[in-house]
């Protein structure tokens, strides 16, 4: 099969949503408190920013259900998952509210902290810009935690393993 060209437009949203599913990512959760208590949502829009300032980034989708209380969060935790964690990155994708889960702890602001990730770094919003269908949250990192471990990647639509060797 040889290279497919096309324009991104509205006809082409499938194709550039399965071109863009080429590049694998890996997965987060992303936590914060809220008007309606514990929130999270699984989300793979995770990249580091500045070393210093430490700061990272992250874009909620305005489409989500959950998109006004990310962007209004003052403090928020992005916990990257390891591979053993598929099922904590379905939970979330599901369901926000459901925080009836294991060793959950609270951070920075009262922010829910998730047990066993492979790195979480512990937020306060910096700064909020558009981005099109998604928000960009740039997140000042307040405190980090790092655990050892092969990564969960996410990659044309399916989870995976990304192995430390």
């Amino acid at each position: 099969m040889g290279e497919h060209s096309f324009s991104p437009d509205a006809e082409n949203a499938r194709a550039l949503r399965d071109a863009l599913g080429r590049f694998a990512t890996g997965v987060t959760v992303v936590t914060t408190q809220s008007d309606q208590g514990p929130l999270g949502i699984t989300a793979n829009s995770f990249a580091s920013l500045s070393l210093d300032p430490a700061l990272v980034l992250w874009a909620p989708g305005k489409f989500s259900r959950r998109f006004e209380a990310f962007t209004a969060a003052e403090h928020f935790a992005i916990h990257v998952l390891g591979a053993e964690q598929m099922d904590l990155a379905r939970h979330f994708a599901r369901d926000g509210l459901d925080f009836d889960l294991p060793n959950i702890t609270k951070g920075v602001g009262d922010t829910p902290l998730l047990a066993g990730c492979l790195a979480r770094f512990e937020c306060r919003r910096h700064a909020l810009y558009p981005g099109g269908d998604h928000a960009i949250v740039v997140g000042e990192v307040l405190r980090v935690s790092t655990n050892e471990g092969a990564g969960l990647s996410f990659f044309a639509g399916s989870y995976g393993a990304i192995a430390t060797d």
